[in-house]
């Protein structure tokens, strides 16, 4: 069976397949645990075995196998195993969703049929699908009063007609834009009108609850969620995964990680892989641990500072150059994981393949292939999407404290060896007679000299394979102090088209009528051909200025709206932020912290702000200072400063 989603019932798994398909299996996991020394908690072991039946039994982990104990009880019981060994048990396999861990013991997976290698990019992805949509405007409104199935609109009862609709066409996947905040309105007006909406094939539902966290140094917001059971419900507009990867990024998750459709559209890269790590380990037969007791050892002050210094970085000396090469290494972190054999266990003096490289290569290598092919077939392009996030967080999570199978000294291991390739990179490319201009992390740009020659001896050298992208010309960007910015710079590639990284066309808090105007920007400069072709644009650029304020007074509300992230909900100080949390708590609208809102700037001195679906009106001297700003960020293309005239001061 083509395994489309899982329900887990008390003792069994129920597995769904396309068209209603389903299949039951009994399964009762166990969870194991090792306790120092049994003789002393001999009392609390007979207890268990008494209760719970406790057989003993060899548990391999990461680090080799150790004599404990398995049992089949709730959380609640290993949690008072914890209390009772003084918190010196240590217990495994404990927080695993059932049907992932009934899978990777089985060798089986979503999206898939028995036998199909999970790995292959290519497979059946064939799903009967429909598209709802509710007309009333999310999280302002708790009330349906419109719905579109299928772009047409449902007329009648509306709760009646979708319910019916749903029955005819039996869809494998819906999806539905914001389904999660609608989802709950739903089944409750269709339980006050008397009315069954088959959108689970059970008419039974699961729950994900809402919260905030703080993830890569920024607080996130994750909605709540109402998951049926027997379909693929996507929520279009909050799912990250669709968002970046399409339906075909969805469902690969799914194969990969051993979790259903349903999870994978709703968790983050970072749980993505983290759950893909759990079921290569089941797979494999190694204990995956509850909790962690090992991120880091004890280490002198002097052997941390020495150890923890991060990426490397070479700063570029402001302005314009020409003929210049960006030369990129494909997933550096992970390379450099599988490429070193770095693993927990590794790193702290055993021998042998470590795990976590052990683990990643063949995503590694599944990511150079889809990289490939979506360059020949676009339909690789989310998958290949999918990879990316995937292994750029596989090294954040080495370093994260609850990591299952991370430690803070293969994240150090990593950056090192980024550091020591950068560096060697820099040497091969200055022996090859090239230029190094600036360098972050995992990209050099260079020019002059014999660049192939350099790339050739790099890549042969780091054992990583690159990439390298060619310009007519690249401005890199001064910080307030003058010096050169790390990561702001935009340039017109040979290949056609703008490369642009750190301005206000990039950021999504610029209202998109700024964000308009600076992208007519690039156009214009885009028609340069070398820097020396730029200064004869600013005339052109400043009347594009003058044009968009003389337009202010006309644009529409919606292209004024300023999209914020808010960390907090409370604020000490008076913001914009501040008065826009007011503005919709005022509207009845809560906002949770982590969650994006938007706002209308009524009056920019006072901060006034107006939701985006209350504004009527804006603070055109705020904006107008927005439009400037934003062609001051590219300005210093215009001013007659070369990159050939700060050769002297790069050395």
């Amino acid at each position: 069976m083509w395994i489309l989603d899982a329900a887990i019932d008390g003792g069994s798994i129920r597995f769904f397949g396309r068209g209603g398909e389903r299949r039951r299996v009994t399964y009762t996991p166990a969870f194991s645990f090792v306790i120092e020394d049994p003789h002393r908690h001999r009392e609390m072991l007979d207890a268990l075995d008494d209760r719970y039946g406790l057989s003993e039994c060899r548990i391999e982990t990461i680090f080799g196998v150790e004599d404990g104990y398995s049992i089949v009880a709730s959380r609640r019981v290993a949690g008072l195993i914890e209390e009772q060994s003084g918190h010196t048990a240590r217990i495994y396999n404990l927080d695993l969703r059932a049907d992932q861990r009934f899978l990777a013991e089985a060798g089986i997976t979503f999206c898939a049929v028995p036998g199909e290698d999970r790995f292959s990019p290519v497979f059946d992805r064939t799903l009967a699908t429909m598209e709802i949509e509710v007309s009333d405007p999310p999280y302002r409104s708790r009330r349906v009063h419109g719905i579109t199935v299928d772009g047409d609109a449902i007329t009648g009862p509306v709760i009646d007609r979708l319910a019916g609709l749903i029955d005819d066409v039996d869809p494998d996947l819906i999806l539905f834009p914001h389904a999660d905040y609608w989802m709950p309105i739903l089944i409750d007006k269709a339980e006050r009108e008397g009315v069954i909406v088959p959108i689970s094939r059970t008419g039974r539902y699961s729950r994900l609850s809402a919260r905030s966290y703080w993830s890569y140094g920024q607080m996130v917001h994750r909605e709540g969620a109402v998951i049926p059971e027997g379909r693929c419900l996507i929520d279009t507009d909050r799912s990250f995964t669709y968002r970046e990867c399409g339906l075909a990024g969805v469902l690969f998750a799914a194969r990969l990680t051993g979790l259903s459709p349903n999870l994978t559209a709703r968790f983050t890269p970072g749980t993505l892989i983290s759950s893909y790590e759990n079921y290569e380990a089941i797979r494999r037969g190694i204990a995956v641990p509850y909790r962690k007791w090992d991120a880091e050892g004890s280490r002198p002050i002097s052997m941390l500072r020495e150890a923890d210094k991060g990426g490397m970085i070479f700063q570029p000396v402001p302005g314009v150059y020409d003929d210049l090469l960006q030369v990129d290494f494909t997933s550096m972190y992970p390379s450099i994981i599988v490429g070193q054999n770095l693993s927990p266990e590794t790193v702290t003096g055993s021998t042998g393949e470590g795990f976590l490289a052990s683990v990643l290569a063949p995503v590694l290598a599944l990511r150079i292939r889809t990289k490939g092919l979506k360059k020949e077939e676009p339909r690789y392009a989310g998958m290949d999407s999918l990879l990316k996030w995937m292994l750029v967080t596989s090294f954040g999570y080495t370093g994260y404290r609850n990591a299952k199978f991370g430690r803070i000294e293969v994240h150090e291991a990593v950056t090192r060896h980024a550091r020591e390739i950068l560096i060697r990179a820099k040497e091969i490319a200055e022996d090859a007679g090239c230029t190094v201009l600036h360098g972050i992390v995992d990209s050099l740009w260079v020019t002059g000299g014999d660049s192939e020659t350099f790339i050739r001896e790099t890549e042969r050298e780091t054992g990583i394979a690159t990439e390298s992208e060619e310009y007519h010309w690249i401005a890199f960007l001064p910080m307030a102090d003058g010096t050169g910015a790390y990561n702001r710079y935009f340039g017109r590639l040979r290949g056609g088209g703008m490369k642009i990284r750190g301005v206000a066309a990039r950021r999504r808090d610029t209202p998109p009528y700024v964000r308009s105007f600076q992208e007519g920007l690039f156009a214009i400069l885009e028609r340069a051909g070398s820097a020396g072709d730029l200064p004869g644009l600013a005339g052109e650029a400043r009347r594009m200025l003058h044009d968009a304020i003389r337009g202010l007074p006309a644009a529409a509300m919606e292209d004024l709206v300023i999209t914020r992230r808010v960390s907090r909900t409370e604020y000490t100080r008076r913001c914009l932020e501040a008065s826009a949390i007011r503005a919709y708590g005022m509207a009845g609208v809560p906002v949770e912290a982590g969650m994006e809102i938007g706002y209308v700037v009524r009056d920019g001195k006072r901060l006034l702000v107006d939701p985006p679906w209350e504004a009527t009106t804006a603070d055109l001297q705020y904006y107008q200072v927005l439009l400037e700003r934003a062609l001051e960020e590219v300005a210093p293309v215009f001013s007659p400063r070369r990159g050939d005239d700060n050769g002297e001061r790069r050395g």
